[in-house]
């Protein structure tokens, strides 16, 4: 008995997954922010004029600076 193969399935074409080699979104146009160490103490500052709060913890002043960034 001969059975013949089933047909492929045809899909249309639509947008490629977000996994698909596209960088991920950057810092919004404007925006781009730095730690700056005061002393004992480290502030993130962003070129649209933002300052954060004075920390003594680097990481934290680095979060401050992503959460800026994440914002819109």
């Amino acid at each position: 008995m001969h059975e013949d193969p089933p047909a492929p399935v045809r899909t249309a074409p639509g947008p490629p997954p977000a996994s698909a080699s596209a960088p991920p979104p950057g810092p919004p146009p404007g925006h781009s922010a730095t730690t700056i160490e005061r002393g004992s103490f480290c502030l993130a500052r962003c070129t649209c004029g933002w300052s954060g709060p004075a920390r003594r913890s680097r990481d934290r002043a680095r979060t401050d600076a992503a959460e800026h960034l994440a914002t819109p």
